[in-house]
């Protein structure tokens, strides 16, 4: 098995679409940390954005964008909307759930090289009753690769006209699925799915984890 294969090992898990909820992927960071623009960061040959992508088409038949980052995005002719609260990831999260077509959407930040289609299809079959289905491993939530419900629209309007951006800030007013870490093993040993890169050394130490994890395969 090649590199590559392996790789997509971690990410995809065949299945039937989920047409029920809408992949919400938040392009609006800035990147200052990283110096370039992280969605197009290449990760073995793939920009993060596209290996981001690819897993959600796989899983997903409606997929939409936040934040006010165009052109970089244009040519892969999926829907963006401008956030109506600026700034924030927050801000796209609520507008992502505006604008879905369905009642849920499930969100991820377009930082993310190493995405598990897996934990996604997981998250997405625990939606039933519950407002939030959010990944909780022992360093605490994992907000944005979550699942959400438009029953959080009005607490999180609340909270952004309050100036609050920090996310988990309105879980006290939902009901929230917390998928533990012993959960989330089951479904990726390697713990990469979250993982998202905010400067040049969290690149050198994913890859690093990645090739352990390949060692040990």
């Amino acid at each position: 098995m090649t590199a590559r294969n392996r790789d997509r090992g971690m990410m995809e898990m065949p299945g039937s679409p989920i047409d029920d909820i809408t992949a919400l992927v938040l392009v609006g960071g800035k990147s200052r940390r990283m110096g370039s623009d992280k969605a197009f960061l290449d990760i073995d040959g793939t920009p993060m954005f596209e290996r981001v992508l690819e897993v959600l088409r796989s899983t997903f038949p409606s997929i939409i964008l936040t934040g006010d980052r165009r052109e970089p995005f244009a040519r892969y002719g999926l829907t963006q909307y401008a956030d109506i609260y600026p700034g924030s990831s927050l801000g796209g999260l609520y507008t992502g759930l505006v604008h879905a077509a369905t009642d849920r959407l499930f969100v991820c930040p377009c930082d993310i090289p190493f995405p598990s289609s897996r934990v996604i299809r997981h998250l997405c079959s625990l939606a039933e009753g519950w407002d939030a289905v959010v990944p909780c491993p022992g360093h605490g939530y994992e907000p944005l690769f979550a699942v959400y419900a438009k029953s959080c629209l009005q607490p999180i309007k609340d909270q952004l006209e309050c100036s609050n951006h920090r996310v988990v800030d309105f879980y006290p007013r939902i009901r929230v699925r917390s998928v533990v870490e012993a959960e989330l093993r089951n479904l990726d040993a390697t713990g990469l799915s979250f993982t998202g890169l905010n400067t040049p050394e969290d690149v050198e130490k994913i890859l690093a984890v990645r090739e352990a994890c390949r060692s040990r395969a």
